[in-house]
């Protein structure tokens, strides 16, 4: 079976997932007076690692702010596992859940089966974060396969500061 993958350039897809706050988040439409959107997925509760990369996050919130870019997490897991995690990490930046696989494939992620009930009880998608131009386009993806494999955040927010700073072009762009 052929993967679907969508990439740098392409027009980010519609997709809406519960907001942990109530209401629901257009994954691809920022909030005012935000013009670009980073949506982070993370794999879910059961992923020491997600945990400590969205605590992380905390502290890169004000930066992207100044850079007009909005901020989402998101995962598949249910409400009761992400309000049960995020008291651990006390986001400050919105958190969606319930995506479903549907909406994994139409991104493009991984998506991995649990091993054990003890790890959770459903699929969930691998790490993944997508930029999203005041156009709707895809302006830097990065897509993976297991937790251990992720951007660095400090690394990641620099280089969103570097685009928006010199216009810098959608790279990867190229067709045979």
């Amino acid at each position: 079976m052929q993967a679907f993958k969508l990439s740098a350039g392409d027009v980010f897809p519609e997709l809406t997932v519960s907001d942990l706050n109530g209401g629901d988040i257009n994954l691809g439409e920022p909030d005012a007076p935000n013009d670009w959107k980073l949506v982070i997925v993370y794999r879910g509760k059961h992923c020491p690692l997600c945990t400590k990369y969205l605590t992380q996050l905390n502290e890169f919130t004000d930066k992207l702010a100044e850079l007009k870019v909005d901020l989402v997490a998101v995962s598949a897991d249910p409400i009761e596992k992400v309000k049960d995690q995020m008291a651990g990490i006390n986001p400050t930046y919105k958190v969606g859940y319930g995506l479903s696989i549907e909406q994994m494939r139409s991104l493009g992620l991984y998506i991995s089966d649990p091993r054990s009930p003890e790890e959770t009880d459903r699929p969930f998608a691998e790490p993944g974060l997508f930029l999203i131009n005041e156009k709707g386009n895809v302006q830097l993806t990065d897509i993976s396969n297991a937790p251990f494999a992720r951007p660095d955040l400090e690394t990641l927010v620099g280089g969103i500061g570097f685009i928006r700073s010199n216009d810098y072009p959608i790279r990867g762009t190229h067709q045979s």
